[in-house]
């Protein structure tokens, strides 16, 4: 477990990094920035000359060799230092994390969700097997994925706060206004999930210790509960992991359909401005929230699946590497 923990933490940093000089050499490649785009907007007058914009870029520190720029970000990160929005001046610190618990509710809310449904499901198409009704429950996930979020969210705007006044149509007031967007994020979550947790259900319903244990009598529920559902999970808590990083890409769709403050706004807005310090903290924080949840993916497979170990490299099966051996 040590072993693994420690080769997963240096991957863990390798990914951060890498997201982090992604994110560096993408943005600063595009050809304004929040200086150039601040100052047009403020100045009517034309007294922002070129040797003005050059001597402002020059005390931000834009005028240095890319490769400068790129050290000393980096080393004020790891210091802890993510600087002050180009935009508002605030700290990136404060503006990140005071939008993240709005956007960690709403994602938090849409994972639960989507993998209730999900599993729900998936267990009845895996159960209906190549029946008609089996059929039917697996065409349903590509068109959950088909959809377009904001689709969603607008047909939910309208049916369920505009003609049945349900739900509140946005914003960060209490428990009922995380629910529309939820949901709405929830359902590619759902699809994905209904569809490999089917799959791999089907796949263990086949397996001899199966028809060993109607063998001997034991019930429908108590098959599905005891045995298949454990063995056939594994598979979609993996995917579970991987639609994390789609999750947090829909929460900027969502959280402007449904006008709410979030993660999702701000990096809407820092984007619409070439606020790069904003959007380059956001793709840390987006990838450290990727990294950590795939970490806590794996670290529960050996608590579903006792056959599972985890070794420096990835979790095994004990009975697979047995075999193999």
């Amino acid at each position: 477990m040590r072993s693994y923990l420690l080769v997963r933490l240096g991957q863990s940093l390798l990914v951060l990094w890498g997201a982090f000089t992604a994110s560096f050499l993408l943005l600063y490649a595009l050809p304004s920035d929040a200086i150039t785009i601040k100052l047009a907007a403020a100045d009517n007058t034309g007294a922002v000359t070129p040797e003005v914009l050059a001597q402002i870029r020059a005390e931000y520190g834009f005028d240095r060799p890319l490769i400068v720029q790129y050290a000393d970000e980096l080393w004020s990160w790891l210091h802890g230092d993510l600087g002050n929005s180009l935009v508002t001046g605030q700290p990136i610190v404060e503006t990140v994390l005071s939008a993240a618990g709005q956007t960690a509710a709403m994602s938090g809310l849409a994972i639960a969700l989507g993998v209730a449904a999900g599993l729900l499901a998936g267990s009845l198409a895996g159960h209906a097997g190549d029946s008609r009704w089996g059929e039917v429950l697996l065409s349903l996930p590509p068109i959950g994925v088909s959809i377009p979020t904001f689709t969603v969210g607008l047909t939910l705007i309208h049916v369920v706060s505009f003609q049945w006044g349900l739900l509140p149509s946005g914003g960060n007031n209490g428990f009922a206004a995380l629910i529309l967007p939820a949901i709405t994020l929830s359902l590619p979550v759902a699809a994905v999930v209904t569809q490999i947790f089917a799959k791999s259900l089907r796949s263990v319903l086949q397996e001899p210790y199966i028809a060993t244990a109607v063998a001997k009598g034991a019930g429908r529920l108590r098959i599905h509960l005891r045995h298949a559902f454990r063995n056939a999970i594994g598979p979609a808590l993996t995917m579970t992991g991987v639609v994390v990083g789609n999750l947090l890409a829909g929460t900027v769709v969502a959280e402007t359909v449904f006008s709410r403050e979030g993660l999702g706004r701000i990096t809407y807005d820092a984007v619409s401005k070439q606020d790069l310090p904003v959007v380059q903290a956001v793709v840390l924080f987006s990838a450290l929230v990727f990294v950590v949840v795939n970490l806590i993916v794996d670290l529960t497979y050996p608590l579903i699946d006792r056959r599972i170990t985890l070794t420096a490299g990835r979790p095994v099966n004990r009975i697979a590497k047995e075999v193999l051996v």
